[in-house]
């Protein structure tokens, strides 16, 4: 990885961003950012108390009437030199995610960085296109036409899952719109999300535009929600914690971008590939350790298949390398906490009293015992409303049932509150189009279960939220839509006044 950076030197001042500048926190508590792989410590920083989020979203405040009148050249122009840090800084960024995370360098270099750069170019060129309807005379007596301005300053909330890239799916679109952003990351993994505010200053983005606090999610993260100078929160992780942050935006009238949890179907069809459907099975589920709210949990194959699919599956499982995350061989890192990892353990020694681990279902030891690490899982035979197939484990467990029809395959697919992701594995275009129509989640692949690009929104159906990530859909997120309307008559008395006074001219 070249020359690393030292985080304890990098985050000296601090691990709050506020008005482009690195400075501890008040609230006189610390933190600590752990290696999951190693247990190590890395980062003993201050948490944010409710004056430090005040503070930030003051510097937000004041930094919003100059950028929200940037051109949207200006700002694209920004964006695009923001990709360029990133791109020069990618081995740093790869480095950090890894290192707080547990990822796989693998996962952190070719997956998570180069997905954040592409990110913030698309939104770079997406700052110049907002679009609204055509001007017309829709009235016949009049033009109208459609402005998207600026709503002022965001106060969002991103998951210790995917640092970076959340961090990116929150900040991009927001100061894209010409917004400022007070953003709130995990406690367990902020490395990157400073990172990625430094980023923008080194690329010439004003104080102030990107601002970072770390703290409790019970003292910071409420209070920037329910924040009077906050006009929109968008917040992803649990169900649970975003019904939370609902209440709290509602009663303050805000905005809201809810990205909750996923339980997310892998529907395998009897004339499928059955090779690509188990690598694509094994790859989607185990993506990030499991933690991955669009990760593949629950494989409905279709009962040809079945057996064949869980002994395929459980081959290829056999053979992922877990180890260092900085190994570049290592195919699984730990999960991102020791507590998580106990977490995940519990689901599946709780299946075994009613189902079948066909694989997996372990912590490993050896080397790997310091970590969270917990070997790929395979459960069988569970029933669909036993607590493996509906609650969402976060995890490398892979849940497989069985189905006979397609109505009933499509039926067990739609059986959970989530409806965030979902895939449908067949050779059959109606079939496959079928499914794409009738699953309700919010993106649905077929034959091929993960990959995610700029151009395309990001959310859910049902409990995993409303809104979206990515894409020009976004800017419906974060754009106030105004609707101008011209008179063209120059006519001071107008024939539909009569409605209100007078008689027909």
């Amino acid at each position: 990885m070249g020359n690393r950076f030292q985080v304890k030197d990098r985050f000296a001042d601090g691990a709050q961003y506020i008005d482009g500048q690195l400075r501890s926190g008040t609230s006189g508590r610390s933190h600590t950012v752990v290696n999951p792989a190693t247990g190590e410590d890395v980062l003993t920083y201050e948490l944010a108390s409710t004056a430090d989020v005040d503070a930030a979203v003051a510097a937000a405040k004041r930094a919003f009437p100059a950028w929200a009148a940037a051109t949207p050249g200006e700002r694209s122009d920004a964006l695009h030199r923001l990709a360029a840090v990133l791109a020069e800084q990618a081995e740093d960024f790869a480095y950090a995610e890894s290192l707080q995370c547990g990822k796989p360098i693998k996962l952190s270099t070719e997956f998570d960085v180069p997905g954040t750069i592409d990110n913030t170019a698309f939104f770079a060129g997406a700052a110049r296109h907002l679009q609204g309807q055509a001007a017309a005379e829709y009235s016949g007596d009049h033009t109208s036409y459609v402005r998207r301005e600026a709503i002022g300053v965001v106060g969002s909330i991103a998951p210790w899952n995917y640092p970076l890239q959340m961090a990116a799916w929150k900040i991009l679109p927001a100061i894209a719109a010409g917004n400022t952003i007070v953003l709130k990351p995990a406690e367990l993994t902020p490395l990157t999300s400073l990172m990625f505010a430094q980023a923008a200053k080194d690329a010439g983005l004003p104080d102030g535009v990107v601002n970072i606090v770390t703290g409790a999610g019970r003292d910071a993260g409420e209070h920037l929600v329910g924040h009077p100078d906050v006009v929109m929160t968008s917040f992803t992780g649990s169900t649970a914690v975003g019904k939370r942050v609902a209440e709290i935006a509602t009663a303050t009238v805000k905005r809201l971008h809810l990205e909750l949890g996923g339980k997310a179907p892998f529907l395998v069809f009897d004339d499928a590939d059955l090779e690509a459907a188990a690598h694509g099975a094994v790859a989607a589920s185990l993506i990030n350790t499991g933690q991955d709210c669009t990760a593949a949990t629950r494989a409905y194959v279709q009962r040809p298949l079945h057996d064949a699919f869980v002994a395929r599956v459980a081959e290829l499982m056999e053979t992922v390398r877990l180890g260092d995350p900085f190994d570049p061989a290592t195919d699984l890192g730990p999960l991102v906490s020791h507590a998580q990892r106990d977490r995940v353990a519990g689901f599946v020694e709780r299946a075994r009293g009613y189902a079948t681990v066909v694989t997996g279902g372990g912590i490993p030891g050896g080397e790997l015992a310091e970590g969270a690490y917990y070997r790929p899982t395979l459960v069988s035979g569970a029933a669909q409303d036993s607590e493996v197939v509906q609650s969402e484990i976060f995890g490398p467990v892979l849940v497989v049932l069985p189905f006979d029809t397609d109505d009933e395959g499509i039926e067990l697919a739609n059986d959970t509150p989530y409806g965030l992701a979902a895939s449908a594995w067949s050779r059959d275009v109606y079939r496959a189009g079928r499914a794409t129509r009738e699953i309700k989640a919010g993106c649905v692949w077929v034959n091929d279960h993960i990959p995610i690009i700029s151009e395309m929104p990001h959310g859910g159906y049902k409990a995993s939220g409303f809104g979206k990530d990515m894409s020009a859909y976004s800017f419906e997120e974060y754009t106030q839509v105004k609707h101008v309307m011209y008179d063209n008559t120059a006519v001071a008395a107008k024939d539909w006044h009569r409605t209100i006074f007078g008689d027909r001219i």
